[in-house]
């Protein structure tokens, strides 16, 4: 099928007012320039690409945030000659590729935007005339077996037979900018991913947790990133490792070696917090889901909140991990995540499930967390 243009549909941003939508089309737009070599036309609440290379385009648009569905189309005028003839040749198209013979139940949706001297209905009638009469198939309004749609808007027409879906959200870059806690395991890439479909630009933090945890951590965390920057519209995703072990060492030297994993998640939101401010960012992301481990806990997730003023969101907070793994499979971070990293030893054997805050102030005081804190800030 000789496609020459891209139909692109949003959702929830044409929800929004029309200065907002038109800054949020706007910026869909670039992330759509900075992904895909194309041309681009916004026409009231459509967006047109005339891509250099159709199956690149098509490959990409799956990924980019904002976009709902995309259908690949042909162009021509909105008279009824040239409907006919463009329609009889996409018709022999479908043909070739098997989607169409003489028994398919079809319809004809027509959908209209200007003057003309015809209605969409009159349309719809005429173009499934030109299908009876080119292949005498049915016509099935209620159950049809293909759906050919005719788009006519002013002067102009178009024809397609699909309509792709697109990964829905809103585009990268308008919602602001997000510390997102990044680990080599199933769930903070997940959580990643779905900030990025809101609309937040993301910062990876890792925390190489080094000689507790082994290289292979941050050679895991790597691969994730890559595979998430498929997502991030062409704009590199911004990464910072900090060396934890140090800070880990301390923990288990200063502290009640039950309370290891809270205040191991405990500095870890207060780093993320400092370079919050540095980089501008407005909240912190994280993989928490309640109850999955000894971490997330509604008590130690408490616990491990305390002292940070900046929002912590967790969007995985109330999945379970089937929802949170077919996720991670459907945007190929799953398979990364399973390859075995070796873990945190320094992990202690009955970790704390019920951490009171109590407790946990007074072991940040013991191991002195605030100046630890300063110090790891300051080396990394």
């Amino acid at each position: 099928m000789d496609y020459d243009l891209v139909i692109l549909r949003y959702g929830e941003i044409g929800l929004k007012s029309s200065k907002v939508r038109s800054r949020f089309e706007k910026k869909l737009v670039k992330n759509i320039r900075a992904s895909i070599d194309c041309e681009v036309d916004r026409n009231q609440g459509r967006i047109y690409l005339f891509p250099k290379d159709f199956e690149e385009c098509l490959s990409k648009l799956n990924k980019i945030f904002g976009i709902v569905s995309y259908s690949p189309a042909i162009s021509t005028y909105s008279n009824f000659e040239d409907i006919k003839s463009t329609l009889s040749d996409y018709v022999d198209g479908l043909v070739e590729l098997g989607d169409i013979d003489s028994k398919t139940k079809f319809a004809i949706k027509c959908r209209r935007v200007g003057k003309h001297d015809f209605s969409s209905q009159q349309m719809a009638a005429f173009c499934g005339s030109v299908v009876v009469e080119k292949l005498g198939c049915p016509v099935d309004l209620t159950n049809p077996e293909l759906t050919i749609y005719v788009e006519i808007r002013d002067d102009d027409a178009f024809i397609y037979h699909e309509k792709i879906e697109g990964p829905g959200g809103l585009p990268l870059g308008t919602q602001g900018k997000v510390i997102s806690l990044l680990s080599s395991g199933i769930d903070s890439p997940v959580a990643t991913y779905l900030m990025m479909k809101r609309g937040c630009e993301v910062v990876a933090l890792h925390f190489d947790g080094a000689p507790f945890t082994q290289p292979k951590a941050v050679e895991n965390v790597e691969k994730i990133i890559e595979k998430l920057q498929e997502y991030a519209s062409g704009v590199p995703i911004k990464t910072r490792i900090i060396k934890y072990g140090d800070y880990l060492q301390k923990c288990k030297d200063d502290a009640p070696e039950k309370l290891t994993c809270v205040l191991c998640k405990s500095g870890m939101y207060k780093l993320a917090e400092k370079l919050a401010e540095d980089m501008g960012a407005l909240a912190i992301v994280d993989g928490s889901s309640v109850g999955q481990v000894a971490s997330q806990t509604l008590s130690n997730i408490l616990a491990t909140r305390y002292g940070v003023e900046m929002p912590i969101l967790s969007p995985l907070i109330g999945l379970d991990k089937i929802e949170i793994e077919r996720i991670a499979d459907e945007i190929g971070t799953f398979e990364i995540s399973k390859i075995d990293d070796g873990g945190c030893s320094a992990v202690p054997r009955y970790p704390e499930t019920k951490a009171d805050i109590e407790r946990v102030r007074e072991a940040q005081e013991s191991m002195n967390q605030e100046k630890v804190i300063e110090e790891t800030y300051a080396n990394n």
